[in-house]
């Protein structure tokens, strides 16, 4: 697992100034917005089960929208069901729509790196299979150049005890999953999933990021 997840925090945004000082940030995020509206941009992760990844996504002030979905397979508007066999190609994913006035592309790596164990492949704990892989499906050049920036770093100060598996890949077709796994823990918090798994994970997940929580 993680070293100190203070220290890991701190080694990101080390990581953030560095890459800035660099120059390495052409390439233009997406706009979601109109010329009335903030122009809102889009990061999609896979850290696993969609339940947790949108549970945790959505404590962050600035993410305006999470969708749980499907990235980065091989077979047009699959069910969950599909995707659960792990024959789809899929991963679990979630579209995470942000406002970049309130928070950067940079915070949400920082997040995403936090809210899984990038270490594990294929799964995350309990949960087996290429559909719970991680994976960042970047948009643009600038998201791409972010996440292969900071996995090196991680990597080569061993931020984890083994190597970071997460997939960096394009960001190409994005299915939303059926209707009731949109918002699924605050519709569901009761269920035995959601008070024994999501629950203590999203928790600790709060703690860390408490000064960048909504209010």
């Amino acid at each position: 697992m993680k070293k100190n997840i203070v220290l890991l925090m701190l080694f990101i945004a080390n990581c953030a100034v560095a890459f800035a000082a660099t120059g390495n940030t052409h390439g233009k995020q997406p706009v979601i917005g109109n010329a009335h509206g903030p122009k809102l941009d889009t990061a999609t992760f896979a850290t696993g089960c969609f339940w947790c990844t949108e549970a945790k996504f959505q404590q962050l002030k600035g993410v305006k929208k999470v969708i749980s979905g499907f990235s980065g397979g091989h077979v047009a508007n699959p069910t969950y069901e599909q995707v659960c066999t792990g024959t789809t190609g899929h991963a679990e994913a979630c579209n995470i729509i942000y406002d970049p006035a309130q928070i950067s592309f940079d915070e949400l790596l920082e997040a995403f790196f936090v809210a899984h164990d990038p270490t594990q492949l294929n799964r995350q704990g309990n949960d087996v299979g290429t559909q719970y892989r991680s994976a960042i499906f970047y948009h643009n050049v600038a998201q791409k150049q972010k996440a292969d920036y900071y996995i090196g770093k991680l990597n080569t100060e061993k931020a984890y005890k083994s190597n970071i598996v997460t997939q960096v890949v394009p960001y190409k077709v994005f299915y939303k999953a059926e209707d009731y796994h949109q918002n699924y823990f605050n519709q569901n918090g009761s269920q035995p999933y959601c008070k024994y798994v999501i629950q203590p994970e999203l928790e600790k997940f709060k703690k860390v990021f408490k000064n960048k929580l909504k209010s």
